[in-house]
């Protein structure tokens, strides 16, 4: 069921009142990108920007902008003024903890986001909703974002205030849990403190941020992204052992076993990134890289001629199967000194994926996703 937050706040309701899971629909009516940095802002209506259209992301994207920062903003939401660069998020109103818990691992193999700006549990505090373990819930939710996308930067943010004090005391008792969670999580987990960027002065109707507020939302979110430069930056070489998408900005799509087959010659071609088993390679320490676990990405016959095709093999240990990452993002085989390389520049589902000579073009970058 879809609510209608606004007419229940207009009513004299402080949060949407929500009975059992939500389950989001993970395809967006519309949808942005401009090939950049995939940035996820997930959480309730302070993400989707009640009061005002956009909320935080207004100027979060402007100060992007600013800075220098090409980002594309992912998620099955979509709205905001036109002075909002890019639409796409994943706020939804009046959601608790466990409702973003249960759509979780569809978005994030749906929109395979670099970095995450999670701002969740107000909900949890004002529907009184088993407060006592918010926390745990919270916990569990980063587990599993760090488990389906082990190579995201996630921000998880100290709740905003309210002016109510029994939702406020709530509030700081949820918040005062949340640095000790965050720390257990890994050095790509970090903290942002939110609470302490706003004053009830910054709420519109005690409990969302008017514009001054959102605005102070921004640039606190925007300091924590500047403390870690990768977080706006393209992963170009893989972890070894994670397995990842790697995909061409240039098309906005991914390298793809076509047809998810798992036949030995089977024509690696890009096509729209799902985050699908044919589309999840892992780098070994050998240099391989592996797609269904015993199949590799192989230049055909080991082949040096450009428009060799790439395909995947058994995995045999031969230099036709090695490939070498570099920090401009190609991808080298390694027996043949060449590029892999969409065909013509391509950019439409199914364009092959061949062996080129490496000319440093869009047309053989790829980024991990």
């Amino acid at each position: 069921m879809r609510w209608n937050f606004r007419r229940l706040c207009a009513a004299g309701l402080a949060l949407v009142l929500t009975a059992g899971l939500t389950v989001a629909p993970f395809t967006p009516a519309q949808a942005e990108s401009n090939g950049g940095v995939r940035v996820m802002p997930l959480g309730d209506s302070i993400t989707d920007g009640f009061n005002v259209p956009g909320g935080y992301r207004v100027n979060l994207w402007q100060r992007m902008v600013s800075g220098g920062h090409t980002v594309d903003f992912v998620g099955s939401g979509f709205n905001g003024p036109a002075g909002l660069g890019d639409h796409d998020h994943e706020g939804h109103s009046g959601w608790r903890i466990d409702q973003l818990d249960a759509n979780i691992v569809g978005w994030l193999q749906n929109y395979t986001p670099r970095t995450i700006l999670l701002h969740i549990g107000t909900n949890d505090m004002g529907q009184n909703y088993d407060i006592a373990n918010a926390p745990a819930r919270l916990s569990a939710l980063i587990d599993k974002i760090r488990a389906n996308a082990p190579t995201v930067e996630l921000f998880v943010a100290q709740v905003t205030p309210a002016a109510d004090p029994a939702f406020e005391s709530r509030i700081q008792g949820f918040n005062a849990a949340v640095p000790g969670i965050v720390a257990q999580k890994g050095p790509m987990t970090h903290l942002v403190d939110m609470h302490s960027a706003l004053t009830t002065a910054d709420l519109a109707d005690g409990l969302h941020p008017n514009a001054g507020g959102y605005d102070k939302m921004a640039a606190r979110w925007f300091s924590a992204l500047q403390s870690v430069p990768g977080s706006l930056t393209q992963v170009s070489v893989p972890p070894v052992g994670t397995a990842v998408s790697l995909a061409n900005p240039q098309a906005n799509r991914c390298l793809d076993v076509s047809g998810a087959s798992t036949t030995a010659g089977a024509q690696i071609h890009i096509w729209d990134c799902h985050g699908g088993t044919n589309q999840r390679w892992t780098r070994t320490a050998a240099g391989e890289l592996r797609v269904y676990g015993d199949r590799c990405l192989d230049v055909n016959a080991n082949g040096t001629a450009n428009g060799t095709k790439i395909q995947i093999w058994t995995c045999n240990g031969t230099a036709a199967q090695k490939f070498t990452f570099t920090a401009s993002g190609t991808v080298v085989g390694t027996g043949s000194g060449k590029c892999l390389d969409v065909a013509a520049s391509g950019t439409v589902n199914g364009t092959l994926v061949q062996l080129y000579t490496c000319n440093g073009t869009n047309a053989q970058r790829w980024s991990v996703r």
